[in-house]
């Protein structure tokens, strides 16, 4: 059971603790406060301390809570800080500048509010006597170039012309406010600070290690960025690159990487670095021979023998290589791609799970050559069976759980130069058969929109849709014209495979047009009354159906056995059936 100490305290009592010794660790993100959370701060903390503007009387038994500073002890005994960097940091810079404003001033309350902000931020030797030299909090953040200023501030109480850093702007905007409250509160200008001082509270959670902190604080944090898995990783890359002497390289590096993979990825879950994190991951689990379908924490995976795999070159350089990768796939780059590999790439976009991503992330890994290409017809082999196999998976073993036996065992087969295979769990064509014709392809099943965009490329005709076209389905016998004619003499056919079909989201039918002739022009595009030209579809099997008069309950039955009858000969094709 792990231990925490956990009370609440004022930031006196929390900051002038002879064993306060924070430490912004590195991989911590930059400091992001701006001018709006510190008026927000200065706002909050100016109308608890003078009530009324001093026209109330101001409860010395009150307090006011700033929410909790989350740490552990390091090994070096510094508290490690894990979550409230953002307030820490901005009290700290908010204390400096009322210790600049006393200045010489000689006033006992002065005097010694100055002496008790000297405490907070400054350690003091047996006597209690501060040692300029030496602060009470320490950055390391890995990826801020600015944290030197924030020290720098903080030593000396001044901002240079040159420093434009978050920490100066804010430095200098509560030495505005300062100025600004003791030109219109005077008398009242020792009292700000030590309220401040002595009845505003913080609570300082203080965890036994790493994981115990990160852990509280993504329970706690309902506001703020949880530190990312990809966060800790940076850190373990930090120190290796600054131990070779390649600090700045790597922070340049990483912070492309970052960019680019927020362009590329959006998990639903963690962050886009965390997404890069996690395909990689699985590449080198594939290399350990692990087939297991436990898949452990990302973080648990990682920091294995020390974080090994982050003390390694070619860990980070394979990580750009498999993000640049990623970066041609969603870009659906055609030099690096065929028109054929495209197409089945944008298939795979609409997979009913993600696990296809990982798949592909090890088969590029493994097969890529010195420029990064891979083999035209392997690629398209590979991409066709992974298909075949991840759709029907889908219907006979629904859940993205269940394919992790199959797929993890192929993983280390692509590693080991073994062909994909998925010997031992190969379809039975008459199973297939009757379970996707007993299959509801209601709208809410992923498996819906899969079949339908795999469906689409079937057509050789079918031009490459853009990734960034937002797709809908579309039942081609609209619901409307069953509601209002009734003409369908089994209603289950309205939500069959065979009546539907991906259509733009910009395309927009209305709800009136419900007869097939009113969809026509839309499939195909027309002018409207204010000679606007609308584009029509780019599914070029709705273009071709937009040649009948009508769409019948026959179609639909029609439609469905051939999708049905293309696809279990596509599983053969693809040597997935027994």
């Amino acid at each position: 059971m792990s231990k925490l100490n956990v009370d609440q305290k004022t930031i006196k009592d929390l900051f002038q603790d002879k064993k306060a010794d924070f430490l912004i660790p590195d991989y911590q993100r930059p400091y992001a406060w701006g001018e709006t959370e510190c008026q927000t701060l200065w706002d909050d903390i100016f109308s608890f301390a003078i009530p009324d503007e001093g026209r109330v009387e101001f409860d010395s038994n009150s307090e006011y809570f700033l929410g909790p500073i989350v740490t552990f002890r390091n090994t070096n005994f510094k508290m490690e800080v894990i979550d409230g960097q953002q307030r820490l940091t901005t009290l700290m810079l908010l204390l400096r500048a009322f210790y600049t404003k006393f200045g010489h001033m000689q006033d006992k309350a002065s005097v010694a509010t100055k002496q008790n902000i000297e405490k907070c931020i400054w350690k003091t030797d047996e006597f209690g006597e501060p040692d300029m030299a030496t602060l009470k909090i320490d950055s390391e953040v890995a990826t801020d170039k600015d944290k030197n200023e924030f020290l720098d501030i903080l030593r000396t109480g001044t901002v240079k012309p040159e420093q434009k850093s978050h920490y100066a702007n804010n430095f200098m905007f509560f030495q505005g406010c300062i100025d600004s409250f003791l030109a219109k509160y005077p008398t009242y200008f020792a009292h700000l600070p030590t309220r401040i001082m002595n009845n505003c509270i913080l609570l300082p959670i203080e965890a036994e290690s790493q994981d115990t902190a990160l852990r509280i604080f993504s329970t706690l944090n309902d506001r703020g960025m949880p530190l990312s898995d990809s966060d800790i990783f940076k850190a373990q890359f930090y120190k290796f690159y600054t131990g070779k002497g390649e600090k700045d390289a790597f922070i340049k590096r990483w912070k492309e990487l970052e960019e680019l993979t927020e362009k590329i990825f959006h998990p639903i879950n963690g962050t886009p670095m965390d997404e890069l994190f996690t395909r990689y991951m699985y590449f080198v689990r594939a290399k350990m021979g692990i087939k297991s379908s436990t898949t452990e924490a990302l973080r648990k995976f990682y920091e294995k023998d020390n974080y090994a795999l982050l003390k390694k070159d070619s860990t980070f350089n394979d990580m750009i290589t498999l993000a640049h990768f990623w970066e041609d796939v969603s870009n659906q780059d055609r030099d690096r791609f065929s028109p054929r590999i495209l197409h089945r790439l944008f298939v795979l976009n609409y997979a009913p799970n993600g696990m296809w991503t990982y798949f592909v992330s090890v088969y590029f890994m493994k097969n890529k050559d010195a420029n990064g290409m891979l083999d035209d017809d392997a690629f398209y082999q590979f991409l066709n069976r992974i298909t075949g196999f991840i759709w029907t998976y889908a219907v006979t073993n629904p859940g993205v759980n269940a394919l992790r036996t199959p797929v993890y065992a192929e993983m280390v087969n692509i590693v080991n130069n073994r062909p994909v295979s998925f010997d031992g769990f190969k379809f039975e064509p008459a199973t297939v058969k009757s379970m996707f014709a007993n299959f509801t392809f209601s709208n809410t099943r992923p498996i819906t929109k899969s079949m339908l965009a795999w469906w689409a490329f079937q057509d050789d005709l079918q031009e490459l849709i853009s990734l960034e076209t937002v797709l809908e389905i579309e039942h081609i016998y609209a619901r409307n014209r069953f509601d209002k004619d009734k003409s369908l003499s089994d209603v289950k056919n309205l939500e069959a495979i065979g009546n539907k079909a991906l259509l733009e989201k910009r395309i927009n039918i209305r709800a009136a047009d419900y007869r097939f002739s009113d969809k026509i022009k839309y499939y195909q595009g027309f002018t409207n009354s204010r000679n606007q030209k609308k584009e029509g579809t780019k599914n070029h099997e709705l273009i071709n159906l937009a040649t009948a008069a009508d769409f019948t309950e026959d179609d639909i039955r029609n439609r469905t056995s051939q999708i049905m009858t293309a696809f279990l000969t596509f599983l053969s094709e693809n040597s997935l059936t027994k």
